[in-house]
C-alpha cells in the first residue's frame, strides 16, 4: 500500500491526496512535517519537502507532480490526463504554469499572510507585480468550462485546488485585496463545484479536523 507522508495543511500534499482519491487507490497517510533533518526523511526527499510517497516496495518518490505522473502511468484508470498525447501535454503545462508563475510566486507571501511574519515592502511590490502579469497569463491558458482544463476533471484541477485559494487568500491578507478574483477568475465559484466531488469533501474535511487540533494544541501551549 501506498504511504503519503507530509500534513494536510500543506497545499501540495493535498493535491498528491486528491489523486489518490480520484483513483480510488488504498494508501495510508504519515505525518511528517516540513523541513525534517531525519536521515530516513532525507533520504526520501532529500531537501525536505512534502509531499512524498512511500511506495509498496519500499521505493520513494518526491516532488508532486512527479508523484501524480506516476500515479497515471501506474493506474490509468480512471484518468486524470487525457489519452491523446498533446491534450495530455496541455493538462501538464497548465499545472506547470499554476505552481511556477502563481503560487510559487505567491509563496513569498505566505510568512506574513499565514503566519505572522512580515514580508517587506519591495518583496510585497516585486510579488504584486508578477502576479498581476501571471494571473492575467493564466486567464488566458486556463478554460474553467466547468473545469480548468475543460470539460472534465484532471490532474489540473488537483493543481488548481492546491494553488488558487491558497495564493488567493494571501493576497487578500498581505493587500487587502484578492488578486485571483480581481484577474476575472471565479475560484470560489470553481471550488464550489470541485466541493461537491467526494474527494475533494474527505480533503476538506481532514485539513479542517487538523487546522482545528494545531489550534486547541496551539491555545492549550500558550
Amino acid at each position: 500500500m501506498i504511504t503519503l507522508c507530509g500534513m494536510t495543511l500543506s497545499n501540495y500534499y493535498n493535491k498528491v491526496k486528491l489523486v489518490l482519491l480520484e483513483k480510488e487507490l488504498p494508501f495510508t497517510e504519515e505525518v511528517v512535517k516540513t523541513r525534517s533533518k531525519d536521515e530516513a526523511i532525507l533520504a526520501a526527499t532529500p531537501l525536505g519537502k512534502i509531499p512524498f510517497v512511500r511506495l509498496p516496495d519500499g521505493r520513494t518518490l518526491c516532488e508532486s507532480q512527479v508523484i501524480c505522473d506516476y500515479l497515471e502511468a501506474v493506474h490509468p484508470t480512471p484518468p486524470l490526463v487525457p489519452a491523446d498525447p498533446l491534450d495530455a501535454a496541455k493538462v501538464r503545462e497548465l499545472c506547470a504554469f499554476m505552481e511556477l508563475y502563481v503560487e510559487l510566486v505567491g509563496r513569498d507571501l505566505y510568512s506574513q499572510a499565514f503566519f505572522g511574519g512580515t514580508v517587506d515592502e519591495a518583496t510585497q511590490a516585486r510579488v504584486k507585480k508578477q502576479l498581476l502579469r501571471n494571473l492575467e497569463a493564466l486567464k488566458r491558458l486556463a478554460r474553467f468550462v466547468p473545469y480548468a482544463a475543460g470539460d472534465t476533471f484532471t490532474v489540473a484541477d488537483c493543481a488548481a485546488y492546491a494553488t488558487l485559494p491558497t495564493v488567493a487568500q494571501a493576497t487578500q491578507a498581505v493587500y487587502g485585496e484578492d488578486l485571483v478574483a480581481a484577474a476575472g477568475i471565479d475560484w470560489r465559484a470553481y471550488l464550489k463545484l470541485l466541493g461537491t466531488r467526494p474527494s475533494v469533501q474527505r480533503v476538506n474535511a481532514d485539513r479542517k479536523r487538523d487546522q482545528e487540533a494545531a489550534l486547541a494544541a496551539a491555545r492549550a501551549a500558550g
